[in-house]
């Protein structure tokens, strides 16, 4: 059954798994959450709305779960441009959905330098149903020329 509360909703800061954001860390060490509100911030540092992480300069690794909106284009833009075009960060590790069919998928993400297809549907914190679309996981690395990698990310004991 889709969870029409996400599909629907007019929310659109879906609060990452802490599981899956635990893990990530682990791997990455996040020195900053790019796109985040005092409740749902996975990173001390952080950009809040009032922030405006879009017209910040972005630095170090970045953690970005982005707005799932009209506005998802212009976040991922960013990640593309802080890291692979401008190089001040390091990189940009974003969770996002799978969209495939869009110009800002093609424009920017195969540009990456990974993406980490979600072998299962997520549970966002404050949701008691599954997302109604598939999500992955994309890393942005500093002045990347290489091919995208694709891999799957087996979250299966993630909650």
């Amino acid at each position: 059954m889709l969870n029409e509360s996400i599909f629907m909703s007019k929310k659109m800061d879906w609060e990452t798994p802490n599981q899956l954001f635990d893990k990530l860390n682990h791997e990455f060490s996040f020195d900053i959450d790019v796109c985040a509100t005092e409740e749902n911030k996975k990173c001390n540092k952080y950009f809040s709305v009032d922030d405006d992480g879009l017209s910040k300069q972005w630095s170090g690794i970045c953690w970005m779960n982005p707005p799932y909106g009209r506005e998802i284009k212009q976040w991922v833009r960013k990640a593309y441009q802080e890291t692979i075009v401008q190089g001040n960060a390091d990189k940009v590790v974003c969770l996002v959905p799978v969209r495939s069919d869009t110009k800002w998928w093609h424009e920017f993400i195969m540009n990456a330098k990974e993406i980490r297809f979600l072998n299962k549907r997520l549970s966002f914190e404050g949701s008691n149903n599954k997302a109604p679309f598939a999500a992955c996981i994309v890393v942005f690395c500093k002045h990347n020329k290489q091919s995208v990698k694709i891999l799957v990310e087996d979250i299966s004991r993630i909650k």
